[in-house]
């Protein structure tokens, strides 16, 4: 296994993301080719005693900031870590990409230079959130706007990932909605609700509320790239102030110190849990080869995890799913229309 690895994207990189790929290295089985400013590559290397001989390196002094472009990984930046990166996996160099870098620009190089899988019209970010059960959230920022028949393609190719990665064997789907009821939400929601409504490829479960995802209502949730990141940044953010809270009541008096000592390996757990850079990068579905995008402020833990993640999609096939459903789905799209206009002819 041969992870492509863009050392330079983020807030913290390249210190945090140097420091990742030497945690992934000395955790996880896999070889690794870093993509970046060969000397600040090897000048962390060296402050944190690590052999960075073991890997290769790809250098480029060029970066794509969060301020670019998204079309400049294709015009302007082709030189930059991020679309060397991309190019590299496209050209078989390398089984998946990870960056923390602008995720515009990730998911246009992703799009542009590695492709979609066929029979997609859009890929999509799909971030696990740690909720009571692991709930794939898809679209989580990249398109802002989407069809109702993009939302049917998101369920299909999540259903894919969830079965694959997760095991299940007919993962929950559910429309991010604001109420249950079959005629809520926008024209947008209530075209995406028949069509998920009557796709037999998938276990749609109905629309599903705010305040109901959190409690195993489905395994997972489709909604635009504007949506679905509001609502995953809001579930970081209580995730974290709850979890503050929790600390201040556990800290506030030696008797509760006490208190949570005798439940420390308890909090350890609920901590891990819900805490999102633990639970690695989001891989950009639909996509032909495995691309993970970072959390752009991801210290060398996140940035662990998100490679973690990238070995672990990598392995396990999901792409071959995700393709064959894609495949199916076009393929019974194209039959209903055939029998439609064979239909029509005949009336």
């Amino acid at each position: 296994m041969r992870i492509i690895v863009d050392v330079m994207g983020g807030d913290k990189a390249p210190e945090e993301t140097v420091k990742g790929v030497i945690q992934a290295a000395k955790e996880f089985n896999a070889s690794f080719i870093l993509v970046g400013n060969r000397n600040d590559i090897e000048r962390i290397a060296a402050e944190n005693d690590f052999d960075i001989r073991r890997m290769d390196i790809v250098h480029t002094d060029t970066v794509i900031t969060m301020e670019d472009d998204p079309l400049c990984v294709v015009r302007g930046k082709q030189d930059s870590s991020m679309s060397v990166g991309l190019k590299m996996l496209a050209e078989g160099h390398g089984d998946a990409f990870v960056s923390t870098g602008n995720t515009g620009a990730l998911f246009t190089g992703a799009t542009l230079i590695v492709r979609k899988v066929k029979g997609l019209h859009r890929a999509g970010i799909g971030t696990i959130i740690p909720l009571q059960n692991p709930v794939l959230l898809l679209d989580t920022g990249a398109n802002v706007t989407v069809s109702d028949e993009n939302l049917e393609q998101f369920a299909v190719i999540g259903s894919a990932y969830m079965s694959k990665m997760y095991e299940l064997e007919h993962p929950r789907v559910g429309l991010l909605n604001n109420g249950a009821e079959e005629q809520k939400g926008t024209e947008l929601q209530r075209a995406a609700y028949q069509r998920l409504k009557n796709n037999p490829e998938i276990n749609f479960v109905g629309n599903i509320e705010g305040n109901i995802l959190p409690f195993n209502s489905c395994d997972v949730i489709v909604a635009d790239g504007f949506t679905g990141n509001i609502l995953l940044k809001s579930v970081e953010g209580v995730g974290k102030l709850l979890l503050g809270k929790l600390k201040e009541v556990f800290y506030s008096t030696p008797v509760t110190k006490l208190a949570a000592l005798s439940m420390k390996g308890q909090l350890a757990g609920m901590k891990k849990q819900f805490d999102p850079s633990e639970h690695g990068g989001s891989p950009i579905l639909g996509i032909s080869k495995p691309v993970v995008k970072a959390h752009g402020s991801s210290d060398a833990k996140a940035f662990k995890n998100a490679i973690r993640q990238a070995i672990s999609y990598a392995d396990s096939g999901a792409i071959y799913d995700i393709a064959v459903s894609a495949q199916n789905y076009a393929a019974r799209k194209k039959a209903e229309q055939e029998a439609h206009k064979q239909h029509t002819a005949e009336q």
